[in-house]
């Protein structure tokens, strides 16, 4: 009885990673973007709304989003000090900005139809897993809220980079950063730092608990992780057919009503929250590329592989996804202890 799921978890996987291959080549060859990253992405969700199963095991995207904190991690030198001193001021515009995103957001989906709870949770930026939960507990409904947090991370890996290859006029897709592979052991420590995360319960532990350790261990000048090109393809292909194959089970008439939902309410967070990324590119000079990634509505993991696959300043956008992450799990409680009351 055992074999039988085993079986259908690895033609999945491979049906998965098969089809990535086959996207990834496409985009390259095209020229896109981030191809090994987007193609992968693309091809899976195709097929996952025409009921082809994809599946990645959730282990396996936990490695490799494990080797994606590392390398994120491992961008944390000591000259990084003088630069903490302007984050309060950014950090500050990022909560104003999310606050006015979710907003907006939420507006848009109670004239969709959502109930209140599914609108305010739906619209939050980030925290999927808590706000899916949230909402389910407050009386919402779940599956609505969890395929617009999806589509929305989706719609956001898709935009940006397209967007900063149109903006920058170049003819070619970003390569990834590094050409030699330096401090491999490094990679020895996953089995070791997976498991520590889970215990301390850690949000997003398998991305969060190896940047810290790499953080130290870079920030000490000890060892810092670099990967080849090659090193960084094999990441994002594993990583971009795991996105897509969230959506196995919904049907192509589905998918289009929830993507004209959460497109606009995408665009809507996306263009409230450049308004504040261009307060901060004026207040402290930082890059509108660098700013507008550090308050982009995706999910910290995905936007940690975008930051460091384009190199737009990787610990300036970590932090703030994470700063915005923490925030959200401890308002979001209060927020819907208020919802239940006037529900």
């Amino acid at each position: 009885m055992k074999v039988i799921p085993t079986n259908r978890t690895a033609r999945g996987l491979l049906t998965s990673l098969g089809a990535g291959a086959v996207g990834g080549t496409v985009f390259q060859l095209i020229g896109l973007p981030l191809a090994w990253m987007l193609g992968p992405l693309v091809a899976n969700l195709l097929l996952s709304c025409n009921n082809v199963h994809v599946a990645v095991p959730e282990r396996l995207r936990s490695v490799f989003l494990a080797m994606m904190g590392l390398v994120l991690g491992s961008q944390v030198t000591p000259q990084l000090t003088h630069r903490v001193g302007d984050w309060p001021i950014s950090a500050a515009l990022l909560l104003a900005g999310v606050a006015a995103s979710t907003a907006a957001a939420a507006a848009w989906y109670r004239r969709c139809g959502f109930d209140a709870t599914s609108a305010w949770f739906s619209a939050a930026p980030g925290a999927m897993t808590a706000m899916i939960l949230l909402g389910d507990r407050c009386g919402g409904d779940p599956q609505r809220i969890a395929v617009a947090q999806s589509l929305r991370v989706v719609l956001v890996i898709l935009f940006l980079p397209a967007f900063f290859w149109v903006a920058s006029g170049e003819g070619a897709s970003p390569m990834p950063p590094g050409t030699a592979f330096e401090s491999g052991w490094m990679l020895l420590l996953i089995p070791l730092v997976l498991p520590l995360g889970r215990w301390l319960r850690l949000p997003s532990a398998a991305l969060l608990a190896p940047l810290l350790v790499a953080a130290v261990l870079s920030g000490f000048d000890i060892a810092s992780l670099a990967l080849p090109g090659w090193g960084m393809n094999l990441m994002l292909w594993v990583l971009g057919s795991a996105i897509g194959s969230r959506f196995r089970g919904m049907t192509g008439r589905q998918l289009s009503r929830y993507l004209w939902q959460s497109g606009v309410a995408t665009l809507l967070a996306l263009m409230v929250l450049a308004l504040f990324a261009e307060a901060i590119h004026q207040f402290l000079g930082v890059g509108r590329d660098v700013a507008i990634l550090a308050l982009a509505p995706g999910g910290i993991g995905e936007i940690a592989i975008l930051a460091v696959a384009l190199d737009i300043d990787p610990v300036f956008v970590a932090f703030h996804h994470l700063l915005r992450m923490i925030t959200l799990m401890i308002i979001a409680p209060f927020w819907a202890r208020y919802l239940t009351r006037h529900r």
